[in-house]
C-alpha cells in the first residue's frame, strides 16, 4: 500500500476542544486508525468507549535497587546520588523509587555490586476496537515520566495495525503544549490540525504551536472552537491565519448541545448540527487537501 498518511490534532493548551474534534472527525472519516497520543490525560476512550483486544505494559527508564544483604553501608552511593535517591533504611540504604533518575551512577560507584538496575514499569497501551474503527490507545501512571517514549510506542503500533489492515490514514489525537510528547505526536505528521479558541492564552498558545509545526515543515490548518465568544479575537485569529497562509478549517459555535453530549458520552456530531456541519464542511475541505499531500 502507499504510505499511511498521518493527521495530528493539537492545540497550546489543553481545553480547546481537540479531543472533541477529534471524536467527530472518527465518525466521518471512513477508513483510519484512530489514535490516542496524548497518554499523560487520555480521555478520547470516553467518546470511543474502546473494547480492549490487546494491553501490554510500557518499561520506562530503568530504576536501582540495592540489594541490602550485600550493602557494605559504605555511603558511597549515598554520597554521590545528586537527586538524593538514595535513604537510610536499617543501618542499610534503599533507593527512593519517585526520586531515582536512572543514571546508574549508583550502580559503578557500588564497591560490592550491591546495586542493580531493574526495570520500572510506567504505563500501558491499548488496541482496542471501536464502533468507528480500530483504536491505539495507553495510559502513563500518575507521576510517570517518559511520556515522549510512551506516544512513539502508541503511534509504531498505529502503524503497524495500519500496515495489517491495508488502513491508509492515522487520526491522531495530540497531546496539548509544544513539549516533548507533542513532538513525538507531529513527528512524521502529513497535516496538524490546530484547535483554538478566541481567548487572549488561545492566541498566544496558537502562535507557540504553529512556530512548532511550522519548524518541522508540516502542513497545518486552524479550527476555531467557540468562535462565538469573542468575535474580536476570533478576527485576531483570522488575521494571524491570513498573515500565515493557515486555512480556517471551521468555525464551530458555543453550544450547550456539545457540552450535554459529551456529559452523556454521545458523540457531539451526531447530536449537535451546531458541530455536524462546520465539521462536515471542513471534512470536505480536507479530502481535497489530503490528495495533495
Amino acid at each position: 500500500m502507499k504510505d499511511i498518511k498521518e493527521i495530528v490534532v493539537i492545540s497550546g493548551k489543553g481545553g480547546t476542544g481537540k479531543t472533541t474534534v477529534t471524536a467527530s472527525l472518527a465518525d466521518m472519516i471512513p477508513s483510519k486508525i484512530i489514535v490516542d497520543a496524548d497518554v499523560d490525560a487520555a480521555d478520547l476512550y470516553i467518546l470511543m468507549n474502546p473494547r480492549e483486544t490487546r494491553k501490554t505494559a510500557f518499561a520506562g527508564k530503568s530504576m536501582a535497587a540495592i540489594d541490602p544483604e550485600m550493602c557494605i553501608s559504605c555511603r558511597r552511593c549515598l554520597d554521590l546520588c545528586r537527586f538524593r535517591a538514595i535513604k537510610p533504611c536499617d543501618g542499610k540504604y534503599a533507593v527512593d523509587e519517585l526520586s531515582c533518575e536512572g543514571c546508574t551512577l549508583c550502580r559503578l560507584a557500588c564497591p560490592v555490586e550491591a546495586i542493580s538496575m531493574k526495570e520500572r514499569i510506567v504505563g500501558e497501551w491499548f488496541i482496542s476496537t471501536t464502533d468507528w474503527g480500530d483504536f491505539v490507545h495507553a495510559r502513563l501512571k500518575p507521576g510517570a515520566e517518559n511520556s515522549g517514549s510512551l506516544v512513539n510506542m502508541v503511534k509504531q503500533q498505529a502503524k503497524l495495525r495500519a500496515i495489517e489492515t491495508n488502513t491508509p490514514l492515522l487520526l491522531i489525537d495530540g497531546p496539548p503544549g509544544i513539549g516533548c510528547p507533542v513532538i513525538s505526536a507531529i513527528s512524521g505528521a502529513h497535516m496538524a490540525i490546530i484547535v483554538t479558541e478566541p481567548t487572549f492564552s488561545g492566541i498566544s498558545d496558537l502562535d507557540r504551536v504553529f512556530q512548532l509545526t511550522s519548524h518541522f515543515k508540516i502542513k497545518s490548518g486552524i479550527v476555531i472552537n467557540r468562535f462565538d465568544i469573542n468575535l474580536e479575537n476570533s478576527r485576531k485569529i483570522k488575521d494571524f491565519a491570513g498573515q500565515n497562509h493557515l486555512p480556517i478549517y471551521a468555525e464551530i459555535p458555543h453550544s450547550d448541545c456539545i457540552r450535554d453530549a459529551i456529559s452523556r458520552r454521545d458523540l457531539p456530531s451526531r447530536k449537535c448540527r451546531q458541530l455536524a456541519e462546520p465539521l462536515e464542511n471542513f471534512y470536505q475541505k480536507l479530502k481535497f487537501d489530503l490528495k495533495e499531500i
